[in-house]
């Protein structure tokens, strides 16, 4: 290992020209240091989100220091008696610890607000009464022939404290959130990623990286034992074999290393991780079995050997069972509460042209099973010598297709995916869930299980109104392997947690105009 160490770092010093290496003309040289200016070293640095974790402790420490001022200011009384403002301050390092024990300040990819609400605010609680119950040991009780009632109790700061944290500390992460994905979307913030492999997973890295800037991640470089031809489809610079690691970061200014599947012996990969590990890099590893790799895995060490324990999610299991009986349950409440609405558009429907209220399609939903998918009718009858359509190579079905016969109350409902609502009858019955992948039609089924690897999963459970895919984006005339990858990742990472999120970005997502 040691030798390999100096060998490489030799040859980074000898020069690329001696390496037999040739940095791509397109690859990413950022200054070298000494004659880089200080301001763009600067720049570069926050447009890599380099001080991710410290800025989130900041920010924190932040939003807890102004909790414990609101909550001294707004607690009659003198707070200084006993020295219960001086104690209350415990309360921020408490927390920081807290949250750091949770995982809070660990850089996560495509990590959203939703998913820091509620251990953000379990930390904030938990905080609360440590620092209460360190307060009781530490403030003296009161001595004989005080008036209790004039003075101030622990108890009354820390109940203020607790409540001004559990705004502010989620509010300012909130704001975090919402700046980085500006940044990321506007300006292309992230760090710049050289990835070990060349072949289809490799292809699927970078193009998920360029599709999703939100996952804060830009391709910069290929290294492989083997050059990715034309025909491969990469336009990402290649620099060499894994021997090349050090030339290819310093080139680039990489701080991510992906290790992918590829010919690349598992001896070679495991030297070139702890190398990049040296260089300051962070290391992510595609597992060799990755479709049966779920976000519950976890990592168990037999002697020195580690052992990746892979969670099951069982679509027939008691979890499921709950899911239904929840979707069933908050399907007849919201079509109690939406009935004006729903009766309203039913009314406008009829009135807008010629044809029924409701639009049922044959879909394709668990064990292959077909049911009729209700929505309220948005188009005219159809003219099969005028609107005539085929679809798209490689495009999944939706949307406007062909000519547009869409009404105008149609069209309104299209928009804001109001002519859905008939689904929640579909989820009384026992057809659909709430939450699930999007059903298809039966001839298109067939087509997309020869053509699409994975599709036929989908159906091991209830398809949805509403899924993991379409709230990434994936509707209308989309792609379906994109969508089939999607939504296979809900099947083997299911939660009631992760449903509620769901439903949760589709109100946000129904607030954008889209077609599914």
């Amino acid at each position: 290992m040691c030798c390999m160490q100096m060998d490489v770092k030799a040859k980074a010093r000898s020069g690329p020209s001696r390496q037999r290496v040739t940095l791509p003309t397109n690859a990413v040289r950022p200054p070298s240091g000494r004659d880089a200016p200080t301001p763009h070293r600067f720049l570069e640095r926050l447009r890599s989100e380099s001080g991710y974790g410290a800025l989130t402790v900041a920010l924190d420490v932040w939003a807890a220091v102004w909790a414990v001022l609101l909550a001294q200011w707004l607690t009659p009384g003198p707070v200084g008696d006993r020295n219960i403002a001086l104690y209350s301050w415990i309360f921020v390092p408490v927390v920081v610890v807290i949250l750091g024990t949770r995982s809070m300040y660990r850089r996560r990819l495509d990590h959203r607000f939703l998913d820091d609400f509620e251990p953000v605010e379990t930390s904030v609680a938990v905080a609360t009464l440590a620092t209460l119950t360190i307060m009781l040991l530490l403030v003296p009780p009161f001595t004989p022939g005080q008036v209790i009632g004039e003075y101030v109790r622990p108890s009354d700061v820390m109940v203020r404290i607790w409540l001004c944290a559990a705004i502010l500390i989620p509010g300012v992460r909130l704001i975090r959130s919402l700046a980085q994905r500006y940044l990321r979307r506007r300006y292309r913030f992230g760090s710049p990623a050289l990835i070990v492999g060349s072949g289809p997973i490799t292809h699927q890295l970078v193009t998920r990286m360029r599709q999703v800037p939100d996952y804060g991640l830009h391709p910069v470089g290929l290294l492989d034992d083997s050059r990715p031809t034309e025909a491969d489809g990469f336009d990402v610079p290649y620099f060499g074999t894994i021997d090349n690691l050090e030339i290819a970061a310093r080139a680039t200014g990489a701080a991510e290393l992906i290790l992918a599947p590829s010919t690349v012996s598992d001896e070679r990969l495991a030297r070139t991780a702890h190398e990049a590990q040296n260089l300051g890099m962070r290391v992510r590893v595609v597992p060799r079995v990755m479709d049966a790799v779920s976000g519950g895995a976890w990592v168990e060490h037999l002697g020195g050997v580690p052992l990746m324990v892979l969670c099951r999610v069982d679509p027939r299991g008691w979890q499921f069972a709950v899911k239904h009986a929840c979707d069933r349950t908050a399907a007849g409440l919201g079509l109690l509460l939406i009935s004006p609405v729903f009766l309203g558009l039913a009314l406008l429907v009829k009135l807008s042209s010629p044809g029924p209220i409701f639009f049922s399609q044959d879909r394709i939903g668990r064990d292959g099973k077909v049911f009729g998918c209700l929505k309220f009718r948005s188009m005219r009858p159809l003219d099969p010598a005028k609107d005539d359509f085929e679809l798209a190579a490689g495009a999944a079905p939706g949307g406007v297709e062909g000519v547009d016969r869409r009404t105008r109350i149609g069209k309104i409902m299209r928009k804001t995916s109001l002519d859905e609502l008939p689904q929640l009858v579909n989820v009384l019955r026992g057809d659909m869930s709430l939450v699930g992948p999007r059903p298809e039609r039966p001839e298109y089924v067939e087509l997309f299980e020869m053509q699409v690897r994975r599709y036929g999963d989908r159906h091991r459970v209830k398809a949805g109104i509403t899924g993991w895919a379409q709230v990434h984006g994936l509707r209308g005339q989309t792609s379906i392997a994109d969508r089939a990858e999607f939504d296979n990742y809900y099947i083997e990472n299911w939660s009631l947690n992760l449903d509620f999120k769901i439903l949760v970005l589709t109100v946000l997502a129904v607030l954008r105009s889209a077609e599914d």
